[in-house]
């Protein structure tokens, strides 16, 4: 319990009354007199504030956060005392995490419940934890400032974004996935599964015309098929030194395991197998393909804490084990990055052999700074200089690409921010097309 202001004043009020006794020796039954209403008026505030055992105060989060996501916190305060009381509330979040509110002031009446609300925003993986909520109220007299600790500490987990997952859920239900530049998850037209009988139309294809059904029916009906199930997609993740440097404020593994997370859910929504496997200079964790919700919640735990290590990466040793472990036919979205055209020649020479074997993505990140740099204007010798070199990495960079794609490895380089999107574009459109 701390003073305020006004009760200091009160009590420096007694301070001339006190120095008067050594001339007027009364005075300092007046000066005891006055500390005695002070004292009082003190007394009374204690017993009108609401004390903290009238207080309740409990935490409410999800167990899982969001890696690079708002998260939402509430804390719900409740009063149990008639007297309504102003607060300043701080709750003990992990300190890595960036708060949009550390601290929450309000008004709580009496016999009601606040509702604080803040945002955080995790930037690493793994476990962490909760302390207490931290709660400073003014008395109702205003003599002092109460400050209460409640025991709330509890241990959360930080998971790659599952909440891109519940809004993939939200704006395919609202039909919105084109606004966000996602093609929607069922492709009629194209494929080998049948779909649906309708009328036929002009622009349809002549094959598509199911002639059993237009006898029956007396008019032209066409076959719909979409696109085929039970494929086989896996996510091969590169956790070696080049997926370590941050983005931002986010690693570049960890924008590449949000992608690898929803495009194995979009997968596992449209009932493909969906498999993963995680390497470095020696293969981590592998999941062979399966289907379902159970797969795809083995994937999240499984990503949940990987980290990237300070080693080379040895492509070649992951993909031999996967042709070794998947021998049917598979989407391969290979998440890495590409340094110099030496450096990736035996990576490249793997893939173009895996790739008569299974339908190869490579999916990498493109350099921001290299972009940024051909995009500013030369005013000085380094800043050319600088442009200079950024346009060489440009084109070594689009030479390693452009090798991929005549190897038949499909290549996807694109920046953080559109990582998600393209990628699932990507296997929506092969998937479309029949390809895998």
């Amino acid at each position: 319990m701390l003073p305020t202001p006004r009760l200091l004043l009160l009590l420096l009020l007694a301070a001339p009354l006190v120095a008067g006794a050594a001339i007027a020796r009364p005075l300092i039954w007046l000066a005891l007199f006055y500390l005695v209403v002070v004292a009082g008026v003190l007394i009374s505030d204690l017993l009108l504030t609401p004390g903290p055992g009238q207080i309740e105060v409990e935490r409410i989060n999800d167990g899982k956060l969001s890696l690079g996501a708002e998260n939402l916190v509430t804390v719900l305060i409740s009063n149990a005392s008639p007297r309504p009381l102003r607060f300043t509330m701080r709750d003990e979040y992990p300190d890595a995490f960036p708060c949009d509110a550390p601290f929450i002031s309000g008004e709580l009446s009496a016999y009601e419940v606040f509702s604080a609300q803040y945002h955080l925003r995790p930037l690493k993986r793994g476990d962490y934890a909760f302390g207490d909520v931290v709660l400073r109220y003014r008395g109702m007299l205003g003599t002092f400032v109460r400050q209460a600790r409640y025991p709330t500490a509890a241990a959360v987990q930080v998971y790659p974004n599952v909440l891109e997952l519940r809004k993939y859920d939200l704006l395919a239900r609202k039909g919105l996935l084109y606004e966000q530049g996602l093609r929607p998850a069922r492709v009629y037209g194209q494929g080998g599964e049948f779909a649906r009988l309708r009328e036929y139309s002009p622009d349809d294809e002549f094959r598509r015309v199911s002639w059993k059904a237009t006898a029956r029916r007396g008019k032209p009906i066409v076959a719909e098929v979409e696109t085929e199930r039970s494929q086989h997609v896996i996510c091969l993740i590169d956790t070696g030194r080049l997926m370590a440097p941050p983005l931002g404020d986010i690693a570049k593994l960890d924008y590449v395991i949000n992608t690898a997370l929803l495009l194995g859910y979009v997968a596992a929504l449209k009932g493909d197998h969906v498999g993963l496997l995680s390497f470095a200079d020696e293969v981590g964790v592998f999941l062979s393909p399966q289907r379902g919700r159970a797969q795809f919640q083995r994937m999240i735990e499984a990503l949940y804490n990987v980290q990237a290590e300070a080693v080379e990466s040895d492509h070649a040793a992951a993909l031999s084990y996967l042709q070794r472990k998947v021998r049917r036919r598979s989407l391969v979205v290979l998440f890495t990055d590409l340094v110099t055209p030496d450096a990736v020649r035996p990576l490249i020479a793997h893939m173009a052999r895996l790739s008569r074997q299974h339908l190869i993505v490579c999916v990498t990140i493109s350099d921001p700074n290299v972009s940024a740099a051909i995009g500013a204007p030369p005013r000085d010798a380094r800043a050319a200089y600088t442009r200079a070199v950024a346009e060489q990495l440009r084109d070594e960079r689009q030479a390693i690409l452009d090798t991929l794609s005549r190897s038949g490895v499909i290549p996807v380089d694109v920046p953080a921010d559109k990582l998600t999107i393209s990628v699932v574009n990507t296997y929506l459109r092969l998937k479309a097309q029949g390809r895998l």
